[in-house]
């Protein structure tokens, strides 16, 4: 059987570049080399693109842009030819049948890098243009979330200019303690919660069903990928038909915000046991401490199966 060429992309012009690292790494390590045959592409911090053909080893540390097996390249973009361009003087073609973009945050996870490919006619893992750019902008996932019927935390979004004062006023009426998000970020990254008044202008200017359990403080960036006050339960420690109950909302949503081939529905379960939506992670992590193939895992599909069914799903879509 012929194997499929599969475009890994990875890195990218965001501050979600080396988690993005890791989890290309975990894709390339667990896809089936009897069944596919990996075209691993870095794109570095200032966007070019790379075809790399080193050892996988080096993608997770960065090392990857000082070995010589990199050659720049860029996507062919006329319809019907599925294949990168070389930019080594060669004028050589790589060509491939499926692109599966392990890319978090802007540049790749909201919905350009999908625009491109979709506009070149590649069939592409996961979910399209329109999607990735919904879920990516939380205020606008969270309005259609409302007029899905799912019930969304009290919020207010205000542009890089606001003045300051009418920040303090919205705050006091949402009350304390809250957390300030940019808009359109993920992987926790620029996360602040703010108990006081005091604290708001610095949280400004930086701008299955599983559980996540905190010790102290919340689920930022640097806590998501090392856990290291936090715990993860996979299933989640809740009765089985609020566990059901969740996973319908996450049907919902992930059809509300017209989601395809795979996505995280991050939610909210109150002490009360009112669900509430977060955000859908349309790229969620691929690394050793992710949650989205713990999930899957804990659904009875090792990593391995799920990079395979993955790359199936993408190519009947």
């Amino acid at each position: 059987m012929e194997r499929l060429r599969i475009l890994v992309l990875f890195g990218g012009c965001s501050s979600e570049h080396e988690v993005s690292l890791q989890s290309a790494h975990g894709v390339l390590t667990h896809m089936d080399p009897e069944r596919y045959c990996p075209i691993p592409v870095g794109i570095t911090r200032e966007g070019a693109w790379y075809v790399y053909t080193g050892p996988l080893d080096a993608i997770p540390g960065g090392r990857w842009q000082r070995e010589a097996a990199c050659v720049p390249c860029t996507l062919r973009l006329d319809r019907g030819n599925q294949a990168l361009v070389l930019l080594d003087g060669s004028g050589r073609e790589v060509a491939f049948d499926l692109a599966f973009p392990v890319l978090h945050g802007r540049n790749g996870e909201d919905g350009t890098v999908q625009g491109a490919l979709e506009l070149a006619g590649v069939p592409l893992v996961g979910c399209g243009t329109l999607s990735s750019a919904l879920c990516m902008d939380k205020d606008r996932a969270h309005k259609l979330a409302a007029l899905a019927g799912v019930r969304v935390p009290r919020s207010r979004l205000f542009p890089e200019d606001c003045a300051f004062e009418e920040l303090r006023t919205a705050a006091e009426t949402l009350g304390w303690p809250l957390f300030v998000k940019p808009v359109r970020a993920g992987s926790s990254f620029g996360v602040s919660r703010v108990e006081e008044p005091a604290q708001l202008a610095p949280a400004v200017e930086v701008g299955a069903v599983d559980e996540v359990e905190l010790s102290r403080g919340f689920f930022n960036y640097t806590e998501k990928y090392t856990l290291q006050t936090s715990a993860i339960h996979c299933p989640a420690r809740i009765a089985p038909q609020k566990a059901a109950e969740i996973r319908e909302t996450a049907k919902v949503l992930y059809r509300a915000l017209g989601c395809r081939g795979f996505a995280r529905v991050d939610l909210f379960l109150t002490p009360w046991g009112e669900i509430v939506f977060n955000e859908v992670n349309t790229i969620p992590g691929f690394t050793p401490h992710s949650r989205y193939p713990a999930m899957m895992r804990a659904a009875g599909i090792p990593f391995r199966e799920l990079v395979s069914r993955l790359i199936q799903l993408g190519a009947e879509l």
